[in-house]
């Protein structure tokens, strides 16, 4: 049984995690995040030379980590990737299934490149990444727990990110799909629901004048700081939320509240 002390139940001592789309942002982030809780973290990502110099960082902070160069839209990378993760680290049983693209478009501006270049990585990619982990798993006969990381998108909309909304709404009911098939397995499958962070993706904008006009019409009247997903991440990642699966967790400062 999961241990009822808080910081125990928390603990990411003894598992390895996977973060994808961990160069940047978010999943640069959560690696830290899961290096400080005690995991040893594979970071997964094109951009190696960011992460080598995240892995440096985490491991001169005194945790263990790795770098894999990881495509998630081609097969042959990512079962490359989870080969050399599993020789250095051991199996997989935590995915952090973070990387994402946008192309923000008006919708009839939305051609089939741009629609195959968002939905490629931020489905396919995610579901690719989350049936080869959990695969392993299965063989394995090992518990285990994915979180895909979706957005508010995956519940409302916003002009110009139809392609992107779409993405992530499907990611949602893929993540209750496996959650529901996947259980019985011991592998929880929840989604984390971010809504505006500060991110270099997305900074330009946010200091703009029109940015931040619109950050004033929402209800917290700011941005979330990255430590604001610390608890809901650790959360689903690790024991303490060993009885929550197919979740999705809006962490958004009440945004999917606002009035329409």
């Amino acid at each position: 049984m999961p241990s009822t002390d808080v910081n125990t139940a928390l603990s990411m001592h003894g598992k390895v995690a996977l973060v994808t789309g961990a160069s940047s942002g978010f999943g640069a982030h959560f690696a830290r995040l899961l290096a400080d809780a005690g995991a040893s973290v594979a970071l997964g990502a094109r951009r190696m030379e960011r992460l080598e110099s995240l892995v440096r960082e985490i491991e001169n902070s005194g945790g263990k980590a790795m770098a894999v160069d990881l495509d998630v839209t081609r097969s042959d990378s990512v079962e490359n990737a989870l080969d050399r993760i599993e020789d250095k680290l051991g199996p997989i049983t935590v995915l952090i299934n973070n990387a994402g693209v946008a192309d923000s478009r008006h919708c009839l501006n939305v051609d089939e490149p741009s629609w195959d270049f968002v939905l490629d990585t931020n489905l396919k990619g995610a579901w690719r990444m989350a049936h080869a982990v959990a695969s392993r798993c299965v063989q394995r006969g090992l518990s285990g727990s994915v979180v895909n990381i979706a957005s508010i998108l995956s519940l409302r909309v916003k002009f110009g990110e139809s392609s992107y909304a779409t993405s992530k709404a499907a990611l949602l009911q893929l993540t209750k799909s496996m959650a529901l098939e996947l259980g019985r397995k011991g592998i929880r499958v929840n989604a984390l629901c971010p809504g505006y962070f500060k991110t270099e993706l997305n900074d330009a904008y946010f200091e703009s004048e029109k940015g931040q006009t619109y950050i004033a019409t929402t209800p917290a009247q700011r941005l979330g700081e990255l430590h604001e997903l610390n608890m809901p991440l650790l959360m689903l990642a690790s024991d303490a939320g060993s009885f929550i699966n197919g979740a999705a967790i809006p962490v958004d400062g009440g945004h999917l509240n606002s009035s329409l």
